[in-house]
This record gives structure tokens, C-alpha cells and sequence, in this order.
């Protein structure tokens, strides 16, 4: 059974908890926390489709699959950003949609898409519902309602092949079940980005994901060899071949497009065979620029591990690698972790270790390393109990090529203390590399003023304007979504929205997919 979110908060609620007394006592000195008020049920507007109109979906579809409870809209509400949690924690669930429809299969797709665009009804594709930029508060005005097309029952592995070592994935399938059913052929995907306990595969692909393991398995996009989609104009199928030079690789086309141009209903990745061994361990550095050399060096050297992350000074002190432990054993300088994987790792691990230590490096061991195993995916809680805590908390990311980090580096985090004023703590780390270049995930915290939301989206204005005009992206691996969407247009340029809203015009004439999602 699929466990579901919380529109007021992040997880398996059996995980949340209170913030600890350590935690705390550490985020009074910093930033300083107050009491908020008790979260409570939100009731949600009634929807505004009528049972004539939803008849003739649950006709071609089935009465199970079309639902119109609270319970069920309140769960298919926004996604997870700190915006939508203040909104729900604040009583506004306007977003939410007039019906869930659950199709099974790819014709139930294509017939929902026929029902939608017949009766002038918008549409938003939903995986997992971890979107962190407003992937899921589509516009409604101009449209008769808003639907929820929830990808859940579109679930299964619909088959291996080990000798081209590819598999076939439905889009609703979660990271779990899907490296579990992986793992029966002894097979595994590979990807763990910190969602990965509820996110989906077809939301990897739309939002085109990095893992944490993206430094020796690449990105979603990178593992992505074809795509099946349900368009309002017809199917698609992307990816004939391993390679090819048939025109623009369309697959590219679909992988980023947030549920704008089409309805993924099947996803061929690359897989590999389960590691043997893994090997997690610590490093430090004396300052985040030395250790950001040493990732460039593992990078154009072509010895990467399979994870490499680096915390600045401030991320280090606060020890935020270690989710089960902020705030204690504190390691001075940066924090570095190394993870190996593979059939035998020994080899590498020592070259990797040897350009480590030869740029500033000192080896801690494993212990710290598999703190942040097991700490990996529950830093989204840790903002839950900040924001009960009366301190706002949220991350946002961006990329640039080696030469110019310190200068985006430096332009991102002032912008954000400079608007968010005296307290604010702003950390950063680097956890996805390339040879040329590497992505900057800022973590902020600020005591909540009188207008928590207000506040943070000028302290993100800020910040994206910073990114752009630093030379870095709006968006490395959180997506466009609709907090995005002014600087993506300063971002591509007039040519490159011109050939955006030429897709959406071609594949969805009538616009009923995720309107006013990521196309300027």
C-alpha cells in the first residue's frame, strides 16, 4: 500500500517528531524559535464539477477511479515546498482539485485527456507530490475545473531486459517499490535523491532528478533510454536505440516538462546489477574552496566515487550531514562524504584517497559516513519541527561551471542574509559534480516573522535574482515549476521561450495540461 503525505507536513507521520532539546537549544542561538499555533484540519472548498460532467469519465474509467472526498482532494493538494506547507498551516487549500481520477493503464490516460479537453477541464499529472517550486498549483481560470490525474495505480515493473540491461517502469511506482522489484532480478536503479522514499518514477523523469548518487550513476535523465507518453493529440514513444541522430532527441523534449506537454505512462532506464560492497566514509577540509578544488580534480581525473558531498564551514558546524545528530560532533573546517560502490571497491577507494590527501585532505573513517546513511532522506521532517518551532526553513539549489562558484557562491548567500536579515543562517553544499562544473544547495533557516510566507518568497526573489545574475541556474534538479517561471524566461532568452510555447501549442492546443506550470 502506498503511504501517502500530509498536505501540512512532510513524510510517514510515524517518523515526525518534536524538535529535540539539543536542536533547539542549537537553532535559539543561532536563529531564535517561538511557539506557533497547533495545526489544524483545513477544510477544503467544495468541488466545482458537477456529477454530469464527471459522468462520462467515470463511464469510460470506472466509479473507483474518479473521486470527489475531501480526504482524498486535501491529499492531492500542492506539493511540499515551504510556501505550500505555510499555505495549508495557514487554512488555504484553494488549490485543491474538483476530482482525483486514477487511471490504470495508458488508454485510461488517453481517455481522461479526451474527457478533459471535450469539457474544457485542466489537468495536473501527480506522482509522489514531492515537488518543492509549485509543480502542482496550476491556474484554473479559463477552465471549467481541475482534475488531479493521479499516477498511483500505474505502479508496476512491466519488464527486464538483463542483456541489454534495460527496464520498463510504470510512472507511479515510488523509489522503494521500485529498486524492491529491481532487486529481485538483483538488479537496482540507483537513484536516491532525499525524496526518494515518496517521490515517483515518472516525477524523476518530468522533473529530470539528481540522486545522491549522481556522481557514479548520473542524473535520471542520464539513466532514461525511452518514454512512452499520452499526449491530447496522440502517443509518443521516445528512445528507439541507444543512440542516435535522428533529429532532437525527444526524450529530452519530454524529460523537464513537468506534466506540461504530456502524460508519461511508461519510463526504460538503465539499470545495474546491486553493489557488493559499499564503503561510506568522512573527510575534511580546511576550508569549502580546497575542498571544492579536490571534487574538480576527482572530476576532470575521471576517479569519481559513486558520492561526493562537501559542506561549507557553516553546514559543517551545525553538522546538518547528520540528520540524526545536528548539532554534535562537530567536525572543524568541511565536511566531505565519500561513498564507494561496486563488485570491489578497495582499488578505487585508494585513488580516490590519494588525490584526497594530496590536496588537503584528512581521512575520519566510516562512523561519520554512516551517520549520513542513515540520516539521508530525513532532513524534510527536521523542517516540519523547525516550522512548528516558529523558524522558517527551506532549500533551493543552482549550478555553475568551476570557475565562476565562488563568485555565485558568495552573490546567493549574501543575497539571502542581506534579506533576511541578522539570525539568518545560510549553509550550502556541493553534492552533484561534473567535469565541468557543479550544482550549490543552499539550506536556510530565519526566525519567522509576522508574514512567513511574504518573507521567504522576497529572501527567494533575491536569491534567484543573484543566480542569474551570477552566471549560474535558476534550477539544477528542484525543477521550474511556478516559482521559477520569471527567471527561467531570463534565463533561455526570448528564442528559447518561443520554442517552449511552440511545444505546448503543438502537443496541447487547447492548454488543459498543468496550465501556468514552467512555460513563461
Amino acid at each position: 500500500m502506498t503511504l501517502e503525505m500530509h498536505p501540512q507536513r512532510w513524510g510517514n507521520p510515524a517518523e515526525a517528531s518534536s524538535l529535540p532539546d539539543s536542536v533547539r537549544a542549537l537553532v535559539d542561538a543561532f536563529v531564535g524559535t517561538r511557539d506557533t499555533p497547533a495545526v489544524s484540519e483545513v477544510a477544503l472548498p467544495a468541488p466545482g464539477l458537477s456529477g454530469h460532467v464527471l459522468g462520462a469519465l467515470r463511464s469510460a474509467l470506472g466509479d473507483e477511479a474518479v473521486l470527489t472526498d475531501d480526504e482524498t482532494r486535501r491529499l492531492r493538494t500542492r506539493g511540499k515546498s515551504t510556501p505550500d506547507l505555510l499555505r495549508a498551516r495557514s487554512g488555504d487549500l484553494v488549490d485543491a482539485p474538483d476530482a482525483v481520477v486514477r487511471p490504470g493503464s495508458h488508454d485510461d490516460v488517453v481517455a481522461t485527456l479526451a474527457w478533459a479537453v471535450e469539457q474544457g477541464v485542466a489537468v495536473v499529472p501527480f506522482g509522489g507530490g514531492t515537488c518543492v517550486t509549485g509543480g502542482l498549483a496550476a491556474r484554473r481560470d479559463g477552465f471549467k475545473g481541475l482534475v488531479s490525474l493521479d499516477l498511483v495505480r500505474l505502479d508496476q515493473l512491466v519488464s527486464v531486459d538483463l542483456v541489454s540491461m534495460t527496464a520498463v517502469l510504470q510512472p507511479g511506482m515510488r523509489g522503494p517499490a521500485a529498486e524492491s522489484a529491481l532487486a529481485e532480478y538483483g538488479l537496482t536503479l540507483g537513484h536516491f535523491p532525499q525524496s526518494f522514499e515518496f517521490a515517483s518514477i515518472g516525477g524523476f523523469a518530468v522533473t529530470r532528478s539528481s540522486g545522491q548518487s549522481s556522481a557514479g550513476f548520473g542524473r535520471f535523465d542520464d539513466m532514461v533510454v525511452g518514454l512512452r507518453v499520452a499526449t491530447p493529440i496522440g502517443e509518443l514513444r521516445a528512445g528507439s536505440s541507444p543512440a542516435n541522430a535522428a533529429g532532437p532527441d525527444l526524450r529530452e523534449v519530454v524529460m523537464g516538462s513537468e506534466g506540461t506537454l504530456g502524460v508519461v505512462t511508461e519510463v526504460t532506464v538503465r539499470v545495474r546489477p546491486v553493489a557488493e560492497e559499499k564503503v561510506y566514509e568522512a573527510w575534511s577540509f580546511p576550508t569549502f574552496a580546497e575542498g571544492a578544488e579536490a571534487m574538480r580534480r576527482l572530476s576532470q581525473d575521471r576517479i569519481l566515487p559513486t558520492v561526493l558531498r562537501l559542506s561549507d564551514e557553516a553546514e559543517t558546524m551545525v553538522n546538518l550531514a547528520s540528520q540524526s545528530d545536528i548539532g554534535g560532533d562537530g567536525v572543524t573546517g568541511c565536511l566531505m562524504i565519500v561513498g564507494h560502490e561496486g563488485a570491489a571497491v578497495a582499488d578505487h577507494r585508494v585513488r580516490v584517497a590519494t588525490v584526497l590527501t594530496s590536496l588537503g585532505g584528512t581521512n575520519l573513517g566510516e562512523e561519520r559516513g554512516a551517520a549520513w546513511v542513515a540520516g539521508r532522506f530525513h532532513a524534510p521532517y527536521l523542517r516540519d519541527s523547525m516550522l512548528d518551532a516558529g523558524v522558517l526553513v527551506e532549500t533551493l539549489e543552482t549550478a555553475t561551471f568551476w570557475s565562476n562558484r565562488e563568485r555565485l557562491y558568495t552573490a546567493v548567500k549574501s543575497a539571502l542574509e542581506a534579506s533576511l536579515g541578522a539570525g539568518a543562517l545560510v549553509l550550502c553544499h556541493i553534492s552533484h559534480v561534473y567535469e565541468t562544473g557543479c550544482s550549490l544547495y543552499f539550506t536556510v533557516a530565519a526566525r519567522q516573522g509576522d508574514e512567513p510566507l511574504e518573507q521567504w518568497l522576497a529572501a527567494k526573489a533575491a536569491a534567484s535574482d543573484a543566480m542569474i545574475e551570477s552566471g549560474g541556474t535558476i534550477t539544477h534538479h528542484h525543477a521550474v515549476g511556478t516559482d521559477h517561471k520569471p527567471w527561467l524566461a531570463r534565463e533561455i532568452g526570448p528564442v528559447g521561450v518561443a520554442m517552449l510555447r511552440g511545444l505546448k501549442d503543438a502537443v496541447d492546443p487547447t492548454g488543459i495540461l498543468n496550465p501556468g506550470v514552467l512555460i513563461p
